[in-house]
């Protein structure tokens, strides 16, 4: 009755949202007496795994999965759970197991809760703590059927090292073409710069910066720290930066250690995107705007003056490090 974990990978390698999962798994299983499963798809060495507690790996490796369809992968994680009898299914909260979770549990009867925080609050009956209101509070779910699954919010456990003996195992589970109503078109991928569902760092700008020429030293302070870029909904509707960049509720969800906001005002909606952040850093000329507010720490001035020194600073400080 091993717990089971889906471990997302990208051109073959584990994301960090797999790995955090991973050691959510690991210390629910040795509360409960029992062993870590995961089930990884077109994913070349799953070694990696073992560091942080899994006990086993089922590796699906089929051409037609190469590109991600939540129907067919949800059966390839019905499957899974049937196979090893799992009665607790563990997905990350990333974009793609957002459209997984609801099917998967559709497909095992099973009870569902998102935008879980920390482990679970008790087994017997077995509850957690989620998110709730955009983040703005939480509540305590119950889930009383016999398969449960549970969306691990991110960065909201951590990474932990928990070595294991792993063994690995093909898994050839029936796909049909029923699995496959949705095709992939194409893809577009960001190369050479940090994603911002991997990052720990985010710095993001907004219509403050003036105009896209101005995007130079927000790609530098990023640089710096090794964030990726990001940006308010404005500048991606005015075409200053991609779609792809935009940040909150109506965009990608932000769930950093660090978000670093400049010259953004704070709309409700940006706010609520990003609120789950564990440090929020807001640079603003407007001492009224509304994003300070929620911030951890404000700076009020011009970010022309302010950002270069920023730069500055950290470059002195990693310098002093090397």
């Amino acid at each position: 009755m091993s717990i089971l974990i889906y471990a997302e990978s990208a051109e073959g390698k584990f994301k960090k949202a797999a790995l955090e999962l991973a050691s959510y798994a690991k210390k629910i299983a040795e509360s409960l007496g029992t062993t870590v499963t995961a089930v990884t798809i077109n994913t070349g060495d799953v070694s990696e795994l073992s560091k942080y507690g899994v006990d086993k790996v089922l590796k699906v490796n089929n051409d037609k999965l190469t590109g991600f369809t939540a129907k067919a992968y949800a059966d390839v994680i019905k499957q899974a759970a049937q196979k090893e009898a799992s009665k607790i299914v563990l997905l990350s909260s990333t974009t793609d197991s957002i459209y997984l979770a609801p099917l998967t549990a559709v497909a095992l009867e099973a009870g569902y809760a998102s935008n879980v925080v920390g482990l679970p609050v008790n087994t017997s009956p077995f509850q957690v703590k989620r998110t709730a209101f955009s983040n703005k509070a939480f509540n305590i779910t119950e889930i009383n059927t016999d398969v449960k699954i549970l969306s691990i919010g991110k960065n909201s456990y951590g990474i932990f090292e928990n070595a294991s003996s792993l063994t690995e195992e093909d898994f050839n589970p029936a796909i049909g073409d029923a699995d496959f109503g949705v095709k992939v078109a194409s893809v577009e991928k960001v190369s050479g710069k940090v994603s911002i569902a991997d990052a720990d760092i985010v710095v993001s700008a907004g219509r403050g910066l003036k105009g896209p020429e101005n995007w130079g030293m927000i790609e530098e302070l990023a640089g710096v720290l090794g964030a990726a870029t990001a940006c308010s909904k404005p500048v991606s509707d005015l075409g200053w930066r991609p779609h792809g960049e935009h940040v909150g509720q109506t965009g990608k969800p932000v769930s950093t250690n660090l978000y670093i906001a400049i010259g953004i005002s704070g709309a409700i909606q940006h706010i609520a995107g990003i609120n789950s952040s564990k440090v929020k850093v807001v640079i603003n000329s407007d001492p009224e705007a509304p994003f300070f507010k929620v911030a951890d720490y404000g700076v009020v001035g011009d970010a022309f003056e302010i950002v270069p020194q920023l730069i500055a600073k950290f470059k002195t400080f990693k310098e002093q490090q090397s």
